[in-house]
């Protein structure tokens, strides 16, 4: 803001006071890490122990301020190089996407609000209160409300990777690296019932392979 103010732009100068910012507070980046014996560049650790294309993975978010069926940008801090290559779909086929993904023996990467009165660290839990709404009226419009006064809001990403199915409803297993995670009994882990997931968690990341009617959809109306 400083910079803007005084229309003093000097991009080396910048980031290179950035960085002595970062390195002063966080400490310098290591040019390498070791794993299992072996001295790695971080992108040798993406390429050679990861292992992952990640081309292969596809954005999948579930807003009104674009329209459904349509390839936009997730407005939020985080995308913070503008990506616009989300696919936007009406809240019900962003669920299927996530349950047909996990039942088919997939993960998915969520983003979405980790700030909310229903999550309770020490029961590993995040539910939607009752003071909230109830299941049944969570709609695409009442997700849109919420985000849009930013009563919602995304903070926090975090990984899916399995379910369990109850008589109240689908609960996920949620693989997370907040503090919260490790104040209950299961380290590192919550359970989200299936009501937050569809109220609070905006946007996901998935293989590409696990939607592919979905991606389908969005290749037929672009030819059409």
């Amino acid at each position: 803001d400083h910079i803007v103010e005084v229309s003093n732009w000097n991009e080396d100068e910048i980031l290179e006071t950035i960085k002595s910012i970062l390195n002063h507070y966080l400490g310098v980046l290591p040019e390498t890490v070791v794993v299992n014996g072996m001295k790695l560049t971080p992108k040798e650790y993406l390429n050679n122990v990861v292992n992952l294309d990640l081309d292969d993975y596809v954005n999948i978010m579930s807003l009104m301020e674009v329209p459904f069926w349509e390839r936009g940008e997730y407005d939020v801090p985080d995308n913070w190089w503008k990506n616009s290559e989300y696919y936007n779909v009406p809240l019900d086929i962003f669920i299927d996407a996530i349950n047909s993904a996990l039942e088919s023996g997939y993960t998915v990467g969520i983003g979405g609000d980790n700030s909310e009165a229903g999550i309770h660290p020490h029961y590993d839990v995040a539910v939607i209160p009752s003071f909230d709404i109830p299941g049944d009226y969570i709609t695409d419009e009442a997700r849109q409300f919420r985000f849009s006064n930013k009563s919602t809001t995304d903070d926090h990403a975090m990984h899916m990777v399995g379910y369990s199915d109850r008589e109240n409803g689908r609960w996920y297993l949620i693989k997370d690296s907040g503090s919260g995670a490790h104040t209950g009994e299961i380290t590192g882990y919550y359970f989200f019932h299936e009501d937050y997931i569809r109220l609070k968690i905006m946007n996901i990341i998935v293989h590409k392979d696990a939607v592919t009617e979905l991606l389908k959809r969005f290749d037929t109306i672009i030819y059409e």
